[in-house]
């Protein structure tokens, strides 16, 4: 276990470090710089006083010594001087083993502080080193704090899901074992542990300790995952820098064990992988699957942690990785983990996979089992709850491994929780789906239920204003604004209350499971639910709790207040000229089935909403991308453009129906033209009016919030009785110089769309806008007309793609009402 002790020197240092460095990342590189410089010399001073006269710093060495360093007669500034340069020359030290070196490879002192500095080498003087498990555990901590490395889709893996992972594969003394996305080796270290508890003699351990290997393609990750591996008994830890993807110099290196969470994220462009994986794609998590699939020996087994993508995504590539999971017998079970497992990093939905070539082969099925609760909580801080499925899981997985080697048959309970799927019914499939709601019949309700006013199933609250108005700091405070889509809550724009009112505070103090449900505003009637994220937290004056008692689970009451049937009925509750809802919502009766029962449903909805979330994510975060060529040249949108960029219609809309319709600005706000996103002008326009819409116009959002201004959209509709608004900016592309699609598809990428964000107008408060002169700036990527095609012909597949995912996430959205609606009887 970390000690407090040991916890407390390494805040410390991070604090005295922050001034200076800020970014998590470099903190920890410099403190693992400085503890490895510590303990060489402390290891020397143990040499020396076993009557060892040789040492690291020898033979000219001496004088970077920690001793020299910390000598309070030396100057600040020699200070800095002496450890800057001892940090890069140690590189070169030859009385230092090669993994010291390795680490000190391309080392600096990133300022020049002198008092910073003295206080730093002052914190690290309090440790010592001993080669013992206490200083693994501190060093864990210590990377811990950099959190994600997000912008390469790398985020750590929590300590649970991986021990989670190890003991379902179940490395032995003698599997080799390997992670090809190792990060800072957690699942390595975790599999040694696993095996060492087991027992090991002194020389089955030392030799145990060749059979692990990690690559990772970060110099910087290499160098902490050797210091890690080395304070947890690797005397020469095999960590490699090396493209997994892209490099075939270890191609030929197959393993026992694989075990990884891959990057999830492929970069602008994507992979460019070498022609030996079976699956040919660009995706980062189809290749790092195809490649830990590739490198099992014949017997091997694996376990991986994957982006939803990969369960049920409809591509090719997808498909195909998925038929070679399936008919090539490496997949044994699925695990579906709970959406916020990697929170606060990211909110992706993802699986593990488990593979094992012996097990696959003897089995006809695949198990499924889903987790929706891992013992923490799914907010930012990730809170330890009660509620844990892990070992439920461990405990059915591990049985069903021995069923399989015994031939005999899993009994499971008729639940959710874990389902055997026949492998000839995902073939079936046509696109061997790993979506296990898939497979599952829909269950029908038969009998009525009773009917219960919701004031005598749940307590009804209501937050209140602090005295002054919000605050910037303090106590959450749960708006309108905070709850999501999903019904989720947001961190965005989020307002706080102080401690004093807090405590006041007789009614709308939040518990974990509380229904949200906005009272009044422009969002009256939104829901929402809440589990616990905070350590404290209120609703607002503008929002209900609805506590429910123990005739109803949250998750149900969540899925009945958010139906379409009850908003229906809320609708007679709403009056006022701001839309409020007062107590009298305690009248409407809502329908109250067993509590089995409504967690059956519960369960079945949330699976259906997993699979939306992980969908949307795909369709949210697709940007259209395409390599580019360094003799293409970058050109202003006005050199290829005609005319000039033109400002919309300022005529004032009306709400009854006329000839001539006017854009609103939510058209565009979806990076596509939805045409149903208008209203009406009780005007007489000419058919030649500079101001309506022609089929090819290109329309950006002249002012919107930071992440929409500028946002684009094409007019693809016949229909010419349409005048864009005032708050967009027309461009019609010169198609003798650039393609209208391939201009609309450089508009929506990121590149163009982090220029229009920096350059913007707009100051804090006010709503960011773009003019022509900025529209005209904007500096386009443009490839020879023919290549432009062939770029427009490949993006347009993806988003038939894109559109295909929408069509499911409306499916879904269907089936989640068809089963909401099952329960409604009177």
């Amino acid at each position: 276990m970390l000690t407090s002790s040991t916890k407390r020197k390494i805040d410390n240092a991070r604090d005295i470090l922050v001034g200076k460095i800020p970014m998590p990342t470099t903190q920890v590189e410099q403190i693992t710089l400085a503890l490895i410089y510590k303990f060489m010399s402390d290891i020397d001073k143990k040499s020396k006083a076993l009557g060892d006269t040789s040492g690291f710093f020898a033979n000219g060495y001496e004088k970077y010594a920690w001793d020299k360093l910390m000598d309070k007669s030396i100057s600040a500034r020699d200070r800095v001087a002496l450890y800057s340069e001892g940090l890069e020359e140690m590189s070169k030290n030859p009385h230092i083993p090669q993994l010291f070196r390795d680490i000190f490879k391309n080392a600096f002192l990133p300022f020049r502080s002198p008092e910073t500095l003295k206080l730093f080498l002052e914190q690290i003087d309090e440790f010592e080193y001993d080669h013992s498990e206490e200083l693994g555990n501190a060093f864990e901590y210590l990377l811990s704090v950099m959190g994600s490395q997000g912008d390469a889709g790398q985020f750590r893996t929590p300590r649970h899901i991986i021990d989670f992972i190890i003991k379902v594969v179940d490395p032995s003394k003698t599997d080799t074992i390997l992670d090809p996305a190792c990060g800072t080796a957690g699942f390595l270290i975790s599999a040694y542990k696993h095996i060492k508890s087991k027992g090991l003699s002194a020389q089955e351990q030392k030799k145990l300790t060749n059979n692990f290997v990690g690559y990772d393609i970060s110099h910087e990750m290499q160098r902490l995952a050797m210091v890690n591996m080395y304070l947890h008994h690797f005397p020469d830890p095999h960590i490699y820098e090396y493209d997994t993807l892209s490099s075939e110099d270890r191609w030929d290196d197959d393993f026992d064990v694989i075990l990884a969470n891959p990057p999830f994220m492929t970069p602008k462009g994507g992979i460019r992988p070498h022609s030996r994986f079976s699956v040919q794609s660009k995706k980062a998590e189809v290749l790092f699957t195809d490649y830990i699939m590739e490198h099992l020996n014949i017997n091997g087994k694996a376990g991986v942690i994957v982006p939803e993508g990969i369960v049920f995504h409809t591509q090719n590539a997808f498909r195909s990785l998925r038929k070679m999971m399936i008919e090539d017998n490496y997949l044994w079970a699925v695990v579906s983990l709970p959406s916020g497992v990697f929170n606060p990093y990211s909110g992706v939905k993802t699986s593990i996979l488990f593979f094992d070539k012996q097990l696959a082969k003897k089995t006809d099925k695949v198990l499924f089992v889903k987790i929706e609760n891992d013992g923490f909580d799914l907010g930012a801080q990730r809170r330890e709850i009660k509620t844990n499925d892990l070992p439920n899981a461990l405990k059915i997985l591990q049985s069903y491994k021995k069923i399989i080697i015994e031939n005999k048959e899993l009994k499971l309970k008729d639940d959710n929780f874990a389902h055997l799927v026949k492998k000839s019914k995902i073939i079936e499939s046509g696109d061997w789906s790993l979506n296990n709601e898939k497979y599952k019949e829909l269950i029908t309700y038969t009998g009525d239920w009773n009917l219960f006013e919701l004031g005598k199933i749940c307590e009804i609250q209501s937050g209140s204003r602090q005295k002054g108005g919000a605050l910037n700091s303090g106590i959450p405070s749960i708006g309108g604004s905070q709850i999501t889509k999903n019904g989720s809550i947001s961190l965005k724009k989020m307002k706080y209350i102080s401690e004093s009112h807090f405590n006041q505070m007789k009614k709308g103090v939040l518990k974990s499971g509380d229904v949200l449900l906005v009272k009044d505003g422009a969002t009256t009637g939104k829901v929402g639910i809440y589990f616990g994220q905070f350590k404290k937290a209120a609703v607002n004056e503008h929002v209900y709790i609805l506590r429910p008692s123990e005739k109803i689970i949250p998750n149900f009451l969540y899925e009945i207040i958010k139906s379409d049937k009850f908003q229906k009925k809320l609708k007679r509750y709403i009056k006022g000229i701001i839309g409020g809802i007062n107590f009298e919502i305690k009248e409407i009766k809502i329908p109250i089935p067993p509590i089995s029962i409504q967690q059956e449903i519960s369960r079945t909805i949330g699976g259906y909403r997993n699979i939306i979330d992980g969908v949307r994510q795909i369709v949210e975060n697709h940007q259209p991308s395409f390599e580019t060529d360094k003799t293409w040249k970058i050109v202003r949108i006005e050199e290829i453009i005609l005319g000039k960029p033109t400002n919309g219609y300022s005529g004032k809309p009306v709400k009854h129906k006329t000839n001539i319709k006017v854009l609103s600005l939510s058209a565009t706000s979806k990076g596509f033209l939805d045409s149903k996103e208008f209203k009406y002008l009780d005007e007489n326009l000419s058919k030649d009016f500079e101001k309506r819409c022609k089929r090819g116009d290109i329309y950006l959002q002249r002012g919107n919030t930071r992440e929409l201004v500028g946002m684009p959209a094409v007019f693809d509709i016949k229909d010419d009785n349409y005048i864009f608004p005032d708050l967009m900016i027309r461009i019609r592309a010169d198609e003798k110089k650039v393609l209208t699609d391939f201009l609309y598809f450089s508009l929506l990428s990121n590149r163009v769309r982090n220029f229009i964000k920096r350059n913007a107008n707009g100051s804090a408060g006010s709503m960011p806008k773009i003019n022509q002169s900025i529209v005209n700036s904007i500096p386009i990527i443009l490839p020879p007309l023919p290549i432009q095609k062939k770029i427009v012909a490949s993006i347009r597949s993806e988003i038939e793609i894109i559109k295909a995912n929408l069509v499911l996430i409306e499916k879904f959205e269907e089936k989640i009402e068809e089963k909401i609606e099952s329960v409604w009887r009177k």
